[in-house]
């Protein structure tokens, strides 16, 4: 058990990007982000499949075939876009499994997650490209909604290009006219 690095690592993450999303205005998400890696489910599984370089739900997946600390968190955090997969109804009335779109404060807290992610996993290896480049190679094979890909993706890439501080103004001004 790697109790202390896992805590380390936790802290270390919600510190970031709680400072992420006071910088969008997004102070209560902020504050609350990722809470629920403190309950004994994810925290002592995490301690369990701890590595250090990429996420313990990794590990536990690939040791036990499912990740029981990832099926907790994903269903109480709405910045991940698992959160929002649900039974759709097509324009024809097909129904069938797939991702909401999701509020832009959701997306944003999502957008802060994933930098903070990528800092505290490949550390001095990280650069603003690091967040679009892991993003790109999941887009193929996950259930997320089209247009909240889009706002993600969009928002990494601006984030890739200029850097962190155009990238988090022009967020900030998206979020401060959205009405959703």
């Amino acid at each position: 058990m790697h109790v202390k690095e896992h805590w380390n690592t936790v802290r270390q993450h919600r510190a970031l990007v709680r400072g992420y999303c006071l910088k969008l205005g997004l102070v209560w998400q902020g504050l609350t982000h990722d809470l629920s890696k403190y309950a004994p489910v994810e925290f002592l599984r995490g301690a369990r499949f701890y590595q250090g370089f990429r996420s313990p739900n990794d590990e536990e997946r690939r040791q036990t075939g499912l990740s029981l600390a990832w099926l907790h968190h994903k269903g109480r955090n709405r910045h991940h876009f698992e959160y929002w997969i649900d039974y759709r109804v097509g324009e024809d009335g097909e129904v069938f499994m797939g991702g909401c779109k999701m509020p832009k404060k959701y997306v944003a807290e999502m957008f802060c997650d994933r930098i903070a992610a990528c800092r505290v996993y490949q550390g001095d290896k990280y650069t603003d490209a690091s967040p679009y480049d892991y993003y790109q190679k999941s887009k193929g094979h996950i259930w997320i909604h089209p247009e909240t890909s889009d706002l993600l993706d969009r928002w990494l890439l601006l984030l890739k290009e200029q850097g962190e501080a155009i990238a988090f103004a022009h967020i900030r001004l998206e979020l401060k006219d959205d009405q959703y």
